[in-house]
């Protein structure tokens, strides 16, 4: 999922030059071209969650990657330096673009490609305006003082792109989106917790308000990089939070069809072995970031293969990035 679960929240690590695709006799470039355009976005951005992984049917990895290059460029418009002065207008003049584009009116690549795979799988514009909903948020809101209100905004950021995603598959039901969203409020959860320092670097805190006064933990502390008992202690329990979120997402797994249910899976298994990883790190939060080894990346292919959905072939030739990788 794309931003907080492609992460959604995917760190960045700049905006990457992808030359674009030339305009054609029309006036815009071929449909082709935009989604080779899109592909290499993806291909160029490290992300912590798999982006159209080989385990997705090839005949739906370029529509993911039309919807990643969508929400990639709307995220450095709202995070990266190059676009600090101009960060509220680039996102008006994206959602124009998106609302041109679903009038059937694209000359951008990213958006000839995204209004085709609208088209073709019926999609709505309502969880890609919240994208753009989340990322504005983004420019004016850098802390949560509750708990709701920080899942009110993985609302905006992370459940659209799991919705997305369904809406791909032919999945409309209220039950598996309800599920996705819970997944992917996990998986943004896991990124929150698994990022404190680097989100201080740009004086941003997902810590709930409510929670850091209940555990006595103050932002100076977080600033000065101190960790404390009380610092182990409040993240420990929103590791904890996350865990019973996952939960709430794990019947999912069971409802999929075979040709998502490898995604969801690895999804679900990396995200919640993640979490460990971020949980076991708690005591030091300002150290080594938290990752996954080669083992904890083995062992979540394997629950795919344990539950017969990967051939044994493919799963020992793929190579996937789940979260907490970098590379």
């Amino acid at each position: 999922m794309i931003r907080h679960v492609v992460g959604t929240q995917g760190r960045s690590q700049g905006p990457i030059a992808v030359t674009p695709p030339s305009p054609g006799p029309s006036g815009k470039p071929d449909l082709a071209a935009c989604y080779r355009y899109c592909e290499d976005l993806a291909r160029a951005h490290h992300e912590n969650f798999p982006i159209a992984s080989r385990f997705l049917p090839a005949r739906l990895r370029k529509h993911v990657c039309a919807l990643y290059a969508f929400a990639r460029t709307a995220d450095d418009f709202a995070d990266e330096p190059a676009f600090a002065e101009r960060r509220a207008l680039e996102l008006d003049r994206w959602e124009d673009l998106l609302l041109r584009c679903f009038h059937g009116v694209a000359e951008h690549p990213i958006f000839v490609a995204l209004g085709h795979t609208a088209q073709e799988f019926d999609l709505p514009i309502t969880p890609l305006s919240d994208i753009l909903s989340a990322f504005r948020m983004d420019l004016r809101v850098r802390r949560h003082a509750t708990w709701n209100d920080l899942t009110a905004y993985t609302s905006l950021a992370a459940h659209p792109v799991g919705r997305l995603l369904l809406y791909m598959f032919g999945c409309r039901d209220a039950k598996r989106h309800r599920y996705a969203e819970e997944l992917s409020t996990a998986l943004a959860l896991t990124n929150f917790w698994q990022d404190i320092a680097r989100d201080l670097d740009r004086d941003r805190i997902y810590l709930p308000q409510e929670d850091l006064r209940h555990f006595g933990v103050a932002e100076e502390d977080l600033f000065a990089r101190r960790q404390s008992p009380e610092l182990t202690a409040l993240v420990r329990y929103e590791c904890a939070r996350a865990r019973a979120i996952y939960e709430r997402a794990r019947p999912l797994l069971d409802l999929m069809s075979e040709d998502l249910a490898v995604e969801i899976s690895l999804f679900w298994h990396g995200g919640i072995r993640a979490l460990s990883r971020v949980e076991e790190r708690a005591h030091d939060v300002f150290g080594e970031r938290a990752t996954l080894t080669l083992v904890d990346k083995a062992w979540i292919l394997g629950q795919a293969v344990r539950r017969g959905i990967v051939p044994l072939t493919l799963a020992m030739t793929s190579r996937f990035p789940i979260p907490g990788e970098r590379t």
